[in-house]
């Protein structure tokens, strides 16, 4: 899976022209390969069908999935990270739910996730914020996990826009896509991130 522009003509564009690079081998290149499924989208008046492709050089395909959503989810990334943020602010799951119109056990579903793997993606998105090169503070801890998560792709984002500014491909450089490219569109997937290797970067 490799996440792409939202913008579908760019998309072919970019493929046309061997722009889009095989995330499986070092010298790969992406073509066109059909396309996946549709799949309805919440938030979205149109389902969304994404655009398969195959490298060149290893022959493994990869769907191209919208900066706009993560893996296997419905909901677009907004609603997801408008709950994220919701939560950091102290509501609850219930009130969540009401304000966005998504099901309570969604809501609850994707807190718990976070919840449960906050301190290695605080990590992730930290390092993130150092590798781009700038000076970052690293944020204190807020007391919720879900808000040291919201902060850290916060200084990511910070950093990201300071160091690249908004970007030709993504557009607008965003906490949400900040989120989704960072994570590859795995925030909420199983197995994600993988552990942090030692000797990297102290974010205490």
């Amino acid at each position: 899976m490799v996440t792409v522009e939202v913008d579908s003509e760019r998309v072919e564009s970019r493929l046309a022209a061997g722009e889009v690079r095989c995330p499986s081998c070092p010298e790969g290149v992406l073509v066109p390969w059909g396309f996946a499924r549709p799949r309805p989208v919440v938030g979205l008046a149109e389902p969304v069908r994404p655009r398969r492709s195959r490298c060149r050089g290893c022959a493994v395909t990869h769907v191209l999935l919208p900066v706009t959503l993560l893996l296997r989810r419905t909901y677009l990334a907004d609603l997801i990270w408008a709950a994220l943020t919701a939560k950091a602010a102290g509501a609850g799951h219930r009130l969540i739910g009401a304000r966005l119109g998504v099901p309570v056990a969604t809501v609850r579903g994707w807190l718990r996730v976070i919840d449960g793997r906050a301190e290695v993606v605080r990590h992730w998105f930290v390092s993130i914020a150092v590798t781009a090169g700038v000076d970052v503070s690293i944020p204190k801890a807020t007391g919720s996990r879900c808000g040291d998560v919201i902060a850290a792709i916060g200084l990511a984002t910070e950093a990201l826009t300071a160091r690249f500014g908004d970007g030709p491909v993504i557009g607008a450089v965003t906490a949400t896509r900040v989120a989704v490219v960072g994570s590859g569109a795995r925030l909420l997937s199983p197995g994600w991130p993988p552990a942090p290797a030692t000797g990297r970067c102290n974010t205490n």
